[in-house]
């Protein structure tokens, strides 16, 4: 592997002062006016033209960035959602006509044809996009759709329940649903449910009109429905809605047989005649659930050291966000829900948000995350802002990777063989079991759009309807019909960025390709890893799969090809 340096410097400004910082529109709006008027005589000058609108944009867009990172940390500090409404309100809007006069700049100059194709070609081609998809009606929609996607946080930042008296976040209690003792694990599963239940018609209430607003958004901008406008804004440029569909029949057919018979294998395991959902990540009697960790500083720091067996760079990422505060890892009261990293465009050194609790899936977020980390690390150094906002599928595929490739290092995490041999085979069964999740979310996001004067009640049959398609029958809901219709709330996705989800089903087989590669030849398949994720967003998403050694393709003979490899690496370790 090329030498790497973790160690990222912030670069000088060239445009804006040194300790500018952002705070209203007004102290912004002379530098987009300047490279409005500025003349473009000669491809020097675009080049210069286009880094001082790439250095705005970052300094910007970080800006943005930590106001959510402090909102999601305390959904219970006003001042930090009102510090990023604003933002949202009363900046975004403004700066979004400059931003589309900018590109439509661009696109004019005579120069254009001039930049180096192999370098730009992407970015011109996204460039081209925004400006198709810019329309001015659709600013304060797109503002009041930021604010109130974040609500969703909010709400689920303050559901709890109590167990042997002590209160716990949904995430705290989750571990609960692990241990052996099954009277516990159902009254745990019990207060879950109907605490998500008291705030159903909340969530319900605030799905409709973010889902009413983005319609309105797919319409203003000349579309027939939402999921359309949205495929063309997350720049689905390499596949389309059908391959969509064909990776969910896909899902059921290859992949849905392999998840009924680990279920099978589990109830037997548990000594069960019926499963019911509050066992399905239980452990037997006399088994203790897997405990990683104990603390987020004990997570962080095997973390590490389970990078540095991959080699002293992906170990130092973790090192440098360390030093900088850049994570915030275990779950608290007052806290939004879910994990994230996220790049901060100027710095260069992410940020790391994440709920653990001491489980088995912490572990598996916390190197996911550093992935993702690892990527942003790897591509700061590229030239323009712009060149950094790879695509989510090549993003997913740098985060779930580091989740099979790390696996013969949790003997840092585990005392035990027989604990790694558990942690390892949960791994490679959450691998598979996650596709039916992801088809079920996807599918259901198509009906969303496709429906969008739809009601509750209609919602929650295409929700039920969807569940059904994908499953196994093994798990009997019996008696929790009303809490299975409402598993969608869960999905923080849904609320806060509409359709990205197939991607985690797109890049898994990438990562199980990655795997498959790193197994043969760990050198080749680490390099080609540190080479994809090198180029950003500077290549098509079948270049940069071609790049990591491995196929863009989710065909359905590729998903069964790459099933039956997991398949074959499970029944090795259950030997």
């Amino acid at each position: 592997m090329k030498t790497l340096d973790a160690n990222i410097e912030k670069q000088p400004r060239k445009l804006l002062p040194e300790d500018f910082t952002v705070t209203t529109w007004e102290a912004l709006q002379p530098y987009f006016e300047e490279l409005q008027q500025r003349p473009l005589d000669s491809v020097a000058t675009l080049e210069q033209w286009l880094k001082d609108i790439s250095e705005l944009e970052a300094v910007i867009s970080e800006d943005a960035c930590w106001r959510q990172i402090r909102m999601t940390c305390d959904t219970t500090d006003k001042s930090l959602e009102e510090a990023f409404a604003y933002f949202c309100m009363e900046i975004q809007p403004k700066l979004q006509p400059y931003a589309d006069a900018l590109n439509k700049k661009l696109l004019a100059s005579e120069w254009v044809k001039s930049l180096d194709q192999d370098l730009y070609a992407t970015y011109l081609r996204n460039v081209r996009k925004q400006v198709k998809l810019f329309r001015e009606e659709n600013v304060p929609l797109l503002a009041e759709l930021s604010v109130q996607s974040q609500q969703y946080g909010a709400i689920a930042g303050k559901m709890t329940i109590t167990v042997n008296g002590q209160e716990y976040t949904l995430q705290q209690a989750a571990r609960f649903l692990e241990d052996s003792n099954r009277e516990l694990r159902e009254e745990v599963f019990t207060k879950t449910a109907k605490r998500r239940l008291e705030d159903k018609d909340t969530l319900d209430q605030l799905f409709t009109n973010l889902i009413t607003k983005r319609d309105q958004v797919a319409k203003n901008a000349g579309f027939a429905n939402y999921r359309d406008y949205k495929f063309e804004d997350l720049g689905r440029f390499d596949y389309t809605k059908e391959d969509c569909f064909q990776f969910h029949t896909a899902i059921k057919e290859h992949i849905v047989p392999l998840v009924k018979s680990l279920q099978e294998k589990h109830r037997d395991k548990l000594g069960l005649d019926v499963l019911k959902p509050w066992d399905s990540d239980a452990e037997p009697q006399g088994v203790k659930p897997l405990s990683p960790f104990q603390t987020g500083d004990e997570l962080v720091n095997k973390a590490i050291e389970c990078f540095d067996q991959l080699g002293p760079f992906f170990g130092n990422c973790l090192r440098v966000m360390q030093k900088l505060g850049r994570l915030d890892l275990e779950s608290r009261k007052g806290k939004a829900p879910g994990g994230y990293n996220c790049p901060l465009a100027e710095t260069g050194v992410p940020f790391i948000f994440m709920n653990a609790a001491g489980q088995m899936k912490d572990l598996t977020t916390m190197v996911h995350e550093g992935g993702h980390a690892v990527h942003s690390f790897l591509s700061h150094n590229l030239s323009l802002s712009a060149f950094k906002e790879y695509p989510m599928e090549i993003a997913e595929v740098a985060s779930m990777s580091m989740e099979l490739f790390t696996m013969d290092y949790w003997n840092i995490f585990f005392s035990s063989e027989e604990e790694l041999r558990r942690a390892k085979l949960q791994q490679l069964e959450r691998a598979i079991v996650i596709f039916p999740w992801i088809a079920i979310i996807d599918k259901f996001q198509h009906w969303l759009y496709e429906n969008p004067q739809h009601t509750v009640e209609e919602r929650t049959a295409a929700w039920v309807s969807i569940q059904d398609e994908f499953a196994t029958g093994v798990v009997d809901w019996s008696g929790w019909e009303d809490y299975k219709a409402i598993g969608w709330q869960r999905q923080l996705h849904l609320f806060e960025v509409p359709f990205y989800y197939i991607e985690y089903g797109i890049a898994q087989l990438g990562a199980i390709a990655m795997w498959k590669q790193f197994k043969e030849n760990k050198q080749q398949a680490l390099d080609n890893y540190v080479n994809a994720l090198s180029l950003g967003s500077t290549r098509t998403l079948p270049e940069l799969y071609k790049a990591a050694g491995i196929r863009f393709d989710f065909s359905p003979a590729y998903v069964q090809e790459l099933a039956a490899f997991v398949q074959q690496e499970i029944a090795a370790i259950t030997k």
